[in-house]
C-alpha cells in the first residue's frame, strides 16, 4: 500500500497529534493509502487470503464464510479484510495485525452520519482548544476536519468500518485510554483507503502509572545492589 501524502491532512495531523484537554490528552492521526499492492504487501495479501480460504475448508460451519466485511468466501471480501489489516499494519510498525479476522472489525451505517456524529461528540473538546489556537484555520475543527477527509477519499462512495481492539497489547485495549476510535473509510472506486483514529489518554493513570514503575525500578534496584555486593564474613 502506498501512503498518500496530503496538504490539509498534514495540517490536521499536526494538531490531532497531541491536544491538552486538561485532566486528558486526545492522541490522533489521520493517514490514507492507495490500495494497489507491491512488495512485502502484496506477499502478505496471498498469504492471508490463503489462509482464510483454507480455515473456511477445513472448518465450513465455523462462520467465517459470513463476516461485517462481506461473505468471505467472496475474493473482494477478502480483499477488504487484507486491506483493513494491512492499514492497521502500516499505521502500526510496532504490531503484527495479521491474526486478525472479519468478526474483529464492524460495518458502520448505512453511510457515514453516524460516525461524523460520533467523532464530533468525543472532539467537542478538542474543537474548543482548536479554534483557540492561532494560526491554526479559519475554518470550525469539525468542518476543516471532514472536507479534508472528503477531498481525499469521497465520503459518499465509501464504506466504513470500525476495529474492535480487544487483543492483548493492542495500542487501544491500553487502561489509560478513557475512549478511542478507529475508522477505515473504504472507497472501492477510488481502490484508496483512509484511516482515522484518536484516543483521550487520561493524566492522572499515566502519573500513577509512572509512579509504579519507579517504585518497581527502585526495588529492582535495590535487589541488584544486594545481588552484586561480595557477602564475605
Amino acid at each position: 500500500m502506498k501512503f498518500l501524502e496530503d496538504v490539509a491532512i498534514s495540517r490536521l495531523n499536526a494538531f490531532l497529534g497531541s491536544i491538552n484537554i486538561g485532566d486528558y490528552v486526545v492522541l490522533g492521526q489521520l493517514e490514507a493509502y492507495s490500495c494497489k499492492l507491491a512488495g512485502v504487501d502484496k506477499k502478505l495479501s496471498k498469504s492471508l487470503d490463503q489462509e482464510v480460504v483454507t480455515m473456511m475448508a477445513h472448518s465450513p460451519s465455523s462462520g467465517l464464510s459470513s463476516s461485517p466485511v462481506g461473505p468471505l468466501t467472496d475474493p473482494n471480501s477478502r480483499k477488504t479484510l487484507i486491506y483493513l489489516i494491512l492499514t492497521l499494519n502500516h499505521m502500526y510498525p510496532d504490531y503484527d495485525f495479521s491474526a486478525l479476522r472479519g468478526h474483529h472489525f464492524n460495518k458502520e451505517g448505512p453511510g457515514v452520519m453516524k460516525v461524523k456524529d460520533d467523532v464530533d461528540s468525543l472532539l467537542l473538546e478538542s474543537a474548543k482548544v482548536y479554534d483557540a489556537t492561532i494560526g491554526a484555520g479559519a475554518a470550525p475543527l469539525v468542518a476543516e476536519l471532514w472536507t479534508s477527509i472528503d477531498d481525499v477519499i469521497g465520503l459518499a462512495e465509501c464504506d466504513v468500518y470500525s476495529y474492535k481492539a480487544v487483543a492483548e497489547g493492542d495500542p487501544f485495549c491500553d487502561d489509560t485510554n478513557l475512549w478511542s476510535f478507529n475508522y477505515f473509510f473504504y472507497n472501492r472506486k477510488l481502490k484508496r483507503i483512509l484511516y482515522f483514529s484518536c484516543r483521550a489518554v487520561s493524566k492522572t493513570a499515566n502519573e500513577e502509572s509512572d509512579e509504579d514503575g519507579d517504585a518497581d525500578f527502585y526495588r529492582g534496584a535495590d535487589d541488584s545492589f544486594v545481588d552484586d555486593m561480595d557477602m564475605d564474613f
